[in-house]
């Protein structure tokens, strides 16, 4: 339950989640709500492209997550020592994992029920916490919390956590022990693999 998989998976069911509380245009959970419901209406209509669904999910979900910063904070201190050249690598690979596992996602789990909890401060004036609780059949609900940061772009998503466990310090911990062996190159390499494997494995399935 700890696998990237998984936190793509709560996220995913709480992007489709509704709540009884009206909220700003602007406020995070309506910014959520919206995305969702423009990428749910992406799949229904292009359920037979998948490339086309892919692209079309990635434009639409861009605006929501600080992909830079959420790489940034998952590679950890390896970050800095990373060239641009490099990190620029690592957020595109990173960026093709978490929409390719979103939409997956998805596709599976549309019909859990969510509760949205409310809001919290964060770590600072600009970064706000919201709470949901997921609901999944036979399970206890599963606390699920999205870190917002308020940048010049708006509101966007730089963490989620699961049962109080971070998407981002559960990927460092990987990150970590990947650039340790093989650097910050061989990170990328596994990255640019697992997307190149799941990208295979796809055009298979379809022959």
């Amino acid at each position: 339950m700890k696998s990237i998989k998984f936190w793509f998976v709560a996220m995913s069911l709480a992007l489709v989640a509704g709540s009884s509380v009206a909220a700003p245009a602007d406020a995070p959970e309506q910014i959520v709500r919206s995305v969702s419901r423009d990428v749910l209406e992406i799949i229904r209509k292009n359920d037979k492209d998948s490339a086309r669904v892919r692209d079309q999910v990635d434009a639409r979900v861009a605006p929501l997550a600080n992909y830079n910063r959420m790489t940034a904070l998952a590679v950890g201190r390896h970050w800095r020592n990373a060239t641009p050249e490099q990190q620029q690598a690592l957020v595109r690979e990173f960026r093709q994992m978490l929409v390719r596992t979103y939409l997956s996602a998805l596709t599976i789990y549309k019909n859990a029920r969510v509760d949205v909890k409310g809001s919290r401060g964060g770590n600072s004036s600009d970064e706000l916490d919201v709470r949901t609780e997921v609901f999944l059949p036979g399970q206890k609900p599963i606390p699920l919390d999205f870190s917002f940061e308020k940048t010049s772009a708006g509101w966007k998503v730089y963490d989620i956590a699961v049962d109080g466990i971070s998407f981002i310090n559960n990927h460092r911990n990987q990150f970590n022990a990947i650039v340790q062996k093989e650097g910050i190159d061989g990170l990328i390499k596994n990255l640019s693999g697992r997307n190149a494997a799941a990208r295979g494995n796809k055009v298979a399935s379809k022959r």
